[in-house]
Order: structure tokens, then C-alpha cells, then sequence
């Protein structure tokens, strides 16, 4: 895809423009907004932390979805969850009160995402439900400052982010809300109307980015109107025109009907987006460790969250296909990371501190996965020492042997395991192609580490990471 050169010529021209220091203008429709060129450091950042966290805290049953699934789905489980734990007449609302964060540090948060080796954060400002995380001026007496926890929430997170980190701050915001009276009229009159968007969604939208500054505002609830009616085109103009994060903002695709997996900055198209293969621009998989709710479950079992070599999988997969990595855990209602979440993200921050080097700041390679060995997944990077390819094996090998298809050795290839201290591996160049790499027995106490293990190819005759650096597409356009 990368040598398809008539799809870069528009961002080609801007990046021109921005490195000869002309100003960049982008007017609100599609082509000139997706010319924009997405800011280095969320390709570069490759791994995310996603937050839900809301009133759907509280009930903490089924998922985030709690609210609609309970009064509009009327489904039996959330019906009966209902009639055996709370009195007949009681409302959703009823649920805000008792959404008090007391435990909430926000600097204990910032301590454990750090560790994690997540490069950017999401944190859900507004879900459906349409309660805010923040004091709103355009949330009347549903927002967490008036009723709940009666804190800023997101700004706290953001100032503890911000003090002990160098972690990317950003906002997840939902553009409808389930039961609103006015989106609801708007939706009756087929759309024709926009008193919900004028009135809520978009002064919500730039009053969040004005008083948080997100380098990430990630948008969704997009799914029954078009972006006109959303008037994201307009938002957008100013968000990368006139924002106070013009030059680092990033944004994904849900700004209306027909936007997904076309239009925006990155795309994360559906939920759990992973392809398993290249696609022909920037995207993410948002994913969660509870496997079945973005939001906290009280009564999730041990089986429904992701073990280390699942994640690990996931990460593999997506970044070697030229994806980030956007993991998802919902805070409880009480302001808690639940333990068996924070194991998962230090744990995942162990191993990306081992072998962070084939994950952060990479490129696909020709091969994303092996063409004969399944559990091998590819990234590629260019160092001062010239390009390296990165093998991360899934499953140790249980032969003394690792039989490779898509690497092709040369007289200067040097193969090494990422984080041992041992000796290079030996290997012999295929018969017919690919390489066969002698595994040597290693004690369990020298492994670098316990799941996933990362082998590094240099000096490969055909080592070239597919994506070309932005040097090399100027001169493609000259």
C-alpha cells in the first residue's frame, strides 16, 4: 500500500507546506481535513490505557450500556438485577448520588499507567448516558461537580497525568445521549433540526478541549446521524486551525454515518478493530481486558479477563499491522483500579520495559506474520545502526529449532533474544528461502521474560520496513 503514491500526494503537500513554515489552513470538508498529516507521536506511541468510567460505575452489572439495556432492551437479566436490588420506583438517576469516588487518587492512577508503558490515555469524559466527568456548564445537575463524587474529575487526572508523567492526556466524548429531550426531538424530526448538537454536543466539545487541552479526543456515538448534522467538519476546522492543541491533537473516526474507516485522523472503525493485516492508513484497536464490558463488573469471573499472553497476542497483531494498542479497563464506582486490572498493566509495562524496542516506534515490515511459523508477528524499525527486524514469538518454541519463511538471511545477519545476555543465536539460511534458527537451551532464570519473546533480525537482505519515513515520501512527491 505504502508505494501507492497517488494517495499520499495531499498530505504530501501539507507536509511540504508545514516544513518550509508556510501556515496550513484547513477548511471544514473532508479533503482538506483529511490531508492533515497525523502527529508523529501517536504512531510513534503505539500503546494506549482506555478508561470508562461513569453513573453505569455504579450498578456495575452487564456493561456501560446499562441504562438502555435495562429501560429501552428491558432485558430479563437487567430487569431482574433491578427487581431483587433496589426499591420499584427507583430511576436511573438514582444511581448519580452513589457515584462517589472517594477512593479516587488521581495520582495513584498516574502511577500506575506510567508503569503500564502506555505512551497516551483516553479517559471517558461523557458515555451515553450523558452524565459529564466534568463540571459542564451545558450539563446541568448531571455532571460529577454537582451530584456524586462533586469533583472535576478529568481535570484532576489531567493535572496528575501532566505532573508525573510524560504520558499524552486525552478525552473520550460521546456526541449523543441515550434519553436527552432534545436529541431525542431531533431525532423525531428525522435530523432536520440540530437543537441537541448547538445546545450540548458541541459546546461540551470545545469546552473540553479549551479547558483540558486532550492531545486526544476520541469521538463515538456517531452511528444515526451524518456528520452535517453533528457539524464535525466545522469542529474539527477549528480543532486543528484555531485549538490550543492544533499542532498535537489526534482524532479517530466517528464524526458521523459515513465516517468510519474514511474519514478523521486515525481509524479505529469498530469496536476491537483488528484486521490482522495492513490497512492503508494510521488505525487502532480499542480493546478491553474484561472481555465481555468497557465498563467495571462486579460479578466478572477470573476466565472473562485477558491473561498476559492474550494481550500480548493482541499487541503483536496490532502493531505489526501498523496499529496502536488502546486497553480498556473501567474504573470502579469508588474511584479504584481493581487489582486484577492493575496486575495486567504492570505487567504489561514489565515486558514492553524487555522489549519495548519491536513495539515503540516501529514499522510493518513486508511480512506481518510468519509464512510458516503462525505464532511469529513482524515490526521493523530503522536505527543508527541501519534497519532491524523484530520477530516476537508468541509461543516459545518447542523444538530446537525455529524454521522462519519470511526473513532472508545474510553473511552480516545477527540474530539475538531481546533482553538475554547469552551469546547471539545460531542459524542456517533455508533451502529454499526463510532461515532456521537454533534455539539453545536457556535456564529459566536467564529468560527475559515470562510471555512473549522477542527475537532481533539485522542484517537481513530483505530487512526494508514498508512505511517510509516522511524524507522519503518528499522524495517520492519530488
Amino acid at each position: 500500500m505504502w508505494s501507492q503514491r497517488n494517495s499520499f500526494v495531499a498530505t504530501l503537500c501539507v507536509l511540504s507546506l508545514v516544513l518550509s513554515g508556510q501556515a496550513v489552513r484547513y477548511t471544514p470538508d473532508w479533503k482538506s481535513l483529511d490531508s492533515r498529516p497525523l502527529p508523529a507521536w501517536y504512531d510513534e506511541s503505539k500503546v494506549g490505557i482506555f478508561l470508562h468510567w461513569g453513573v453505569f460505575s455504579v450498578p456495575s452489572f452487564g456493561s456501560e450500556w446499562f441504562w438502555y439495556n435495562w429501560k429501552t432492551q428491558q432485558l430479563p437479566a437487567y430487569l431482574f438485577f433491578m427487581e431483587e436490588n433496589y426499591r420499584p420506583d427507583f430511576t436511573y438517576a438514582d444511581f448519580a448520588p452513589q457515584f462517589k469516588a472517594e477512593f479516587y487518587d488521581p495520582y495513584k492512577w498516574a502511577d500506575i499507567f506510567n508503569a503500564s508503558g502506555a505512551n497516551y490515555i483516553v479517559l471517558v469524559t461523557k458515555h451515553h448516558e450523558g452524565f459529564t466527568n466534568w463540571p459542564s456548564k451545558y450539563s446541568w445537575n448531571w455532571n460529577a461537580m454537582d451530584v456524586g463524587p462533586n469533583r472535576d474529575l478529568v481535570g484532576e487526572l489531567a493535572a496528575a497525568i501532566r505532573a508525573k508523567t510524560k504520558i499524552h492526556f486525552g478525552v473520550y466524548h460521546s456526541l449523543f445521549e441515550f434519553y436527552n429531550p432534545l436529541w431525542l426531538q431531533d431525532q423525531a424530526n428525522g435530523f432536520h433540526t440540530q437543537d441537541f448538537v448547538k445546545t450540548k454536543t458541541m459546546p461540551e466539545l470545545y469546552e473540553l478541549v479549551k479547558q483540558y487541552k486532550p492531545d486526544v479526543v476520541w469521538s463515538d456515538g456517531d452511528w444515526l446521524a451524518s456528520d452535517d448534522y453533528w457539524m464535525s467538519k466545522d469542529f474539527l476546522a477549528w480543532l486543528y486551525n484555531d485549538s490550543p492543541v492544533k499542532d498535537t491533537v489526534v482524532v479517530n473516526d466517528r464524526w458521523g454515518n459515513t465516517t468510519r474507516c474514511k474519514h478523521g485522523g486515525f481509524w479505529n472503525c469498530n469496536d476491537k478493530f483488528n484486521p490482522g493485516k495492513l490497512v492503508p492508513h494510521k488505525w487502532e484497536n480499542a480493546m478491553t481486558l474484561d472481555k465481555y464490558s468497557w465498563g467495571y463488573r462486579r460479578n466478572a469471573k477470573l476466565e472473562d479477563i485477558q491473561t498476559m499472553e492474550e494481550l500480548i497476542t493482541l499487541m503483536a497483531r496490532t502493531v505489526s499491522c501498523g496499529g496502536n494498542l488502546l486497553v480498556n479497563v473501567g474504573p470502579t464506582s469508588y474511584g479504584e483500579i481493581a487489582p486484577i486490572y492493575e496486575e495486567r498493566l504492570r505487567q504489561m509495562g514489565q515486558w514492553l520495559q524487555v522489549n519495548g524496542e519491536a513495539i515503540y516506534g516501529t514499522k510493518p515490515w513486508t511480512y506481518q506474520n510468519d509464512t510458516t511459523y503462525p505464532d511469529v508477528w513482524y515490526t521493523a524499525k530503522t536505527g543508527a545502526s541501519g534497519a532491524v527486524v523484530y520477530a516476537i514469538l508468541l509461543k516459545w518454541p518447542t523444538d530446537p529449532v525455529l524454521k522462519l519463511g519470511a526473513p532472508t538471511a545474510s553473511s552480516q545477519t545477527k540474530v539475538t533474544l531481546v533482553g538475554y545476555k547469552g551469546a547471539p543465536f545460531t542459524f542456517t539460511p533455508g533451502s529454499s528461502g526463510g532461515m532456521v534458527i537454533n534455539i539453545p537451551a536457556i535456564r529459566f532464570s536467564d529468560m527475559p521474560c515470562e510471555w512473549g519473546w522477542v527475537l532481533k533480525l539485522e542484517g537481513l537482505s530483505n530487512q526494508k520496513a514498508v512505511a517510509p519515513s516522511v524524507e522519503e515520501l518528499l522524495q517520492q512527491l519530488h
